[in-house]
């Protein structure tokens, strides 16, 4: 197919496609003269795994170009999951060492601890749980804090449910796109339920009315 039926069939204006492949999230086409190229269902996928990512998933593009490019290196299962899985994740840079980090610290240390969850120390979730525990006592949010563990149960249950099924996929090239799109898109599900079911306790909690759809 040529770039317009491409953008067509993949809802991408070809604007965005040509950026894409300039930052290498897509593949180039085949040359077929100097000015066209030729498209394949491949690249259709490709592009419409970059869209989700970038637009749906909310990943800046070097991550989402990590996450690709960790898809495209998958070795034995584990390997290739965790690389997929770190890829993934949009790290957030520690920059202050003071008491609310020294608190994040032991509270994540001891929340781990008392769940004996099998993790690297140097995992990029673990310094976004640590430095959002920090901010949280920064904030004076201990109250938030106080709820770790039901946060950790959650999580927990989820972890339960996602893996089993990411391992019934018959490759391991599978696998590891399941555990990109699922982690990032997986992330933005559970924001949007998060929100929904807040605003349906809230009115219970408050004795508010909703408003009517329209």
């Amino acid at each position: 197919m040529r770039i317009a039926e491409l953008s067509r069939s993949s809802g991408v204006p070809v604007p965005t496609i040509k950026y894409y492949m300039r930052e290498g999230l897509v593949p180039p086409g085949e040359l077929t003269n100097r000015n066209q190229a030729q498209y394949t269902d491949e690249h259709l996928r490709r592009l419409r795994l970059a869209r989700a990512l970038i637009e749906v998933g909310g990943l800046p593009v070097a991550t989402a170009k990590r996450a690709l490019a960790a898809l495209d290196a998958a070795g034995n299962v584990r390997d290739a999951l965790g690389k997929a899985q770190y890829a993934a994740t949009t790290v957030r840079p520690h920059t202050v060492d003071d008491e609310a980090w020294g608190k994040a610290q032991a509270a994540v240390s001891g929340l781990l601890a008392g769940r004996d969850w099998a993790i690297k120390a140097d995992g990029p979730a673990l310094l976004n749980l640590t430095e959002t525990v920090a901010a949280l006592h920064r904030l004076g949010q201990d109250d938030l804090l106080a709820m770790l563990d039901h946060y950790a149960d959650a999580a927990e249950a989820l972890a339960r449910a996602e893996l089993p099924e990411i391992a019934r996929r018959t490759t391991t090239d599978g696998m590891a796109e399941a555990v990109v799109l699922w982690t990032v898109l997986g992330d933005a599900l559970l924001a949007a339920l998060r929100r929904l079911a807040q605003e349906n306790e809230s009115a219970k909690v408050f004795n508010a009315t909703t408003e009517p759809t329209t």
